[in-house]
């Protein structure tokens, strides 16, 4: 089913990504509850994997994947409010001047950005009381401060990228439905053909960065297409014992391009923040330090060093959007 601003939703079931608010008070998709077993609520009114109650959390979050990488931002925070801990998901929510922040830690891979991504949107467009979804939809400012690997030459290890789009050879939003538009088909089809991975690889998927987000982190950011792997080792090709199926592949990344669009680096995370932050209507940027360049074999000589340097830089622009 679409509604009259194309945004689609479900024809089951609570799941609605539409942010258009055209639904009436009583409208029975926004009346349906959601079941104990599908919205996991602990016994302190948080939800589940994050043990974040609303209140709890703020409109504007970092995501860092290393929960050891919460406290290194939010002791730049002024006042802390609430720090919670529950498996590898740690929350600290405070202030930097007027500006209310949290910082969550999402652990490593697609999988983990599934369970934040949903969780977070939860924790603002559900009501936790009725366990309905509300009908006026709460937007979110959602931004990943990671680390990753360059894939061009000229992007030295140290720098910082910020991904205009993440391009996902993973397979987590082939669960959930969403459309590309025509430039996204056409890009798609000429990196497939370019990398040569049409049948060997998770059908790949394209989402561009939050607009409204992207236009200030300008100066000192490369900008470029992120890809996001399922893996570490094989899907970004490292070979330790085992023999890649395509020992090309990254070579092939390199020398990608699609009109002004080129590949900058790699993670795992970025694609998925991405597709899910679309689809359920929020505002999400990534960007990475680079500890790796992938072209010249060089790895950043103090990591810590670097990620500090983004996380110092990146929320001094956040503090005042």
């Amino acid at each position: 089913m679409f509604c009259q601003s194309a945004h689609w939703w479900a024809d089951t079931g609570p799941f609605v990504p539409c942010k258009c608010s055209i639904f009436g008070q009583n409208d029975p998709i926004l009346m349906q509850r959601i079941a104990e077993s599908e919205l996991i609520i602990n016994g302190r009114g948080a939800v589940y994997h994050l043990d974040v109650r609303p209140e709890e959390l703020a409109p504007t979050i970092i995501t860092v994947g290393d929960p050891d990488r919460v406290e290194k931002v939010s002791k730049y925070f002024d006042t802390i409010e609430y720090k919670n801990k529950h498996r590898e998901f740690i929350t600290h929510t405070g202030y930097i001047g007027k500006k209310r922040i949290s910082c969550v830690s999402t652990g490593i891979g697609p999988d983990n950005i599934d369970i934040v991504m949903n969780e977070l949107d939860a924790l603002v467009n559900i009501d936790f009381e009725s366990r309905t979804i509300k009908p006026q939809l709460t937007a979110l400012q959602i931004m990943r401060l990671g680390t990753s690997g360059a894939l061009q030459a000229s992007i030295n290890v140290d720098d910082f990228v910020v991904s205009t789009h993440g391009l996902g050879i993973d397979n987590l939003l082939h669960f959930y439905r969403h459309q590309n538009n025509e430039e996204e088909k056409q890009l798609l089809h000429a990196f497939v053909t370019h990398t040569q991975t049409h049948d060997s690889l998770s059908k790949p998927y394209i989402v561009g960065g939050g607009s409204q987000l992207l236009k200030h982190f300008v100066d000192g950011y490369h900008h470029g297409i992120t890809v996001t792997c399922p893996g570490f080792y094989g899907p970004q090709g490292r070979v330790l014992r085992l023999g890649l199926m395509h020992p090309g592949f990254v070579d092939r990344l390199t020398t990608f391009s699609f009109g002004n669009h080129r590949i900058t680096n790699f993670e795992m995370e970025t694609s998925a923040i991405y597709g899910l932050g679309k689809l359920l209507g929020h505002q999400c940027l990534s960007m990475n330090v680079i500890v790796a360049n992938r072209v010249k074999k060089e790895f950043s000589k103090d990591g810590n060093a670097a990620v500090e340097a983004l996380i110092k830089k990146s929320l001094g622009i956040i503090e005042g959007i």
